[in-house]
């Protein structure tokens, strides 16, 4: 049946329609979860600022330092950028150390990646707010939730990873939504365009494996909600979109990118994903190999003392970490480290914990750390499998097991369900704060700055009240 392209795809109108919402009401669980991303990926941002790899990039488009009228400020710097510069600067700073927040499904990715984009709108917006109400953080939350919904949704069915996409396509589809709905005033025409725009800018995922892997994947997402915001930006100006850019016949997205297959919205969109939300609260690694930290932490002490008598690591896992993070053989780089399962694991059971400074080159030269990689053994496990992209649990277990060369070996330690999780969000609360406040005086140590952002979040009522032009001037290093 050929597309009617008098309309946009069902998809890209389903899309839109929710976007423009007016009357769109979030659960408290979902209201809760949003601040708390809020706080976790500005921590994560203000860590990466002191980064100099990370604020190069992000300052790559700065405009001389000084406060633009009608640009957007970004957190932990000083000054303003054009908007999407700022979306892209502040979305880059968030995943820089691959520490925020992550969605797992058929597909994967980052929802907190769409922060840059609706911060730096709305930043924007209330610079030239005069004569109405204007925006406050519990705004942003409202956005945020959607673009959350929006990445998560698509994700769920839709196994883009396996014709070679990278999930980034779907950040760019939500935040051109979200901003096109922030900037037309939720004019369906104006979403609608803006998203079959990006549907059409699909990215390859060759910078995540093997010999390629390399730093892009930091900055990726951040390049995406640029490129979102700019497709917003032309649909509110009047640009016309692409109606059958999901399902034209030889051109459309489903037949040169998806093999053919058709885009689904894997259920009805509401705020399902923030309900569902998974949070990296302790490890800053792949989100499929988190519990096989936990299990290895929790081996640690049976095994540091005995790493030369070690025989065989065994992990057992899912298909996904299988198919991303089963990595063997010469690690390049930071980026290849914290994407392979076996480095993890190694590094949690020598020193019983991992962070950000264990992917660098220096932590990276450990000889013990490969010599336990090469005993290692990764399999899938099925229940683990079914488990993991089953509605009712979204589990995302791993287990590890250490045998010694002398015939003993340690009890199999299974976790299934992170610290992150939704079935341990109650425990995993404290731990997000003491993230936070750890990553805002890693960068800013005990100044001003530093005491004067952590106090803001710790009323969460008061901030949400906060007006966006007084919540991104908060957000300025310039003391």
């Amino acid at each position: 049946m050929k597309p009617d392209l008098t309309t946009y795809d069902d998809v890209i109108v389903e899309i839109a329609e929710y976007a423009c919402q007016h009357d769109f009401v979030a659960s408290d669980e979902a209201r809760l979860n949003a601040m708390l991303c809020l706080m976790d990926s500005v921590g994560c941002a203000l860590r990466a600022v002191s980064i100099d790899e990370c604020r190069a990039v992000m300052e790559s488009s700065r405009c001389g330092g000084v406060t633009v009228s009608g640009g957007a400020r970004v957190p932990g710097l000083t000054g303003s950028m054009p908007v999407a510069q700022a979306a892209g600067a502040t979305t880059t700073a968030i995943r820089w150390l691959d520490f925020n927040d992550t969605w797992l499904a058929q597909e994967w990715g980052h929802p907190s990646d769409n922060l840059g984009a609706i911060l730096a709108t709305a930043d924007a917006l209330a610079w030239q707010t005069h004569g109405v109400e204007p925006l406050t953080v519990a705004d942003v939350v409202d956005w945020l939730i959607k673009a959350y919904e929006i990445q998560g949704v698509l994700a769920l069915d839709n196994a883009f990873n396996r014709v070679g996409i990278d999930h980034v396509l779907l950040v760019k589809v939500a935040s051109a939504a979200v901003v096109a709905a922030m900037l037309s005033n939720r004019d369906f025409h104006a979403v609608s365009s803006a998203v079959s725009h990006a549907w059409l800018d699909a990215t390859l995922r060759t910078y995540r494996h093997g010999e390629n892997t390399g730093s892009r994947k930091s900055w990726a997402a951040g390049d995406a909600v640029e490129r979102a915001v700019k497709f917003a930006a032309l649909s509110t100006d009047g640009q016309n979109g692409c109606k059958g850019a999901l399902t034209a016949p030889s051109w459309g997205f489903q037949d040169v990118w998806f093999g053919r297959n058709t885009v689904t919205l894997g259920r009805e969109l509401g705020c399902y994903v923030m309900e569902n939300v998974l949070f990296k609260v302790r490890y800053p690694a792949e989100f499929h190999g988190q519990t096989a930290i936990e299990a290895a932490i929790a081996l640690h002490g049976d095994v540091a003392d005995r790493l030369d008598d070690v025989a065989e690591v065994r992990i057992a896992t899912q298909e996904a970490a299988m198919r991303i993070i089963n990595k063997e053989g010469e690690l390049r780089n930071e980026a290849d480290r914290d994407h392979c399962i076996q480095y993890m694991v190694a590094v949690a059971l020598i020193n019983g914990d991992i962070t950000s400074e264990d992917y660098e080159e220096e932590a990276a030269c450990d000889p013990r750390i490969d010599e336990l990689r090469s005993k290692m053994t990764v399999v899938e496990v099925a229940e683990y499998t079914r488990d993991y992209l089953a509605p009712e649990s979204r589990s995302i277990a791993n287990s590890v097991q250490v045998a010694f060369q002398d015939g003993t070996q340690t009890d199999a330690v299974e976790v299934r369900y992170p610290l992150g999780h939704r079935r341990r969000r109650k425990e995993a609360h404290q731990w997000l704060v003491r993230k936070f406040e750890n990553n805002v005086r890693h960068s800013f140590g005990d100044s001003r700055y530093a005491s004067r952002v952590i106090e803001a979040f710790s009323d969460q009522e008061m901030l949400q009240g906060m007006k966006v032009d007084e919540f991104m001037s908060m957000l300025q290093a310039n003391d």
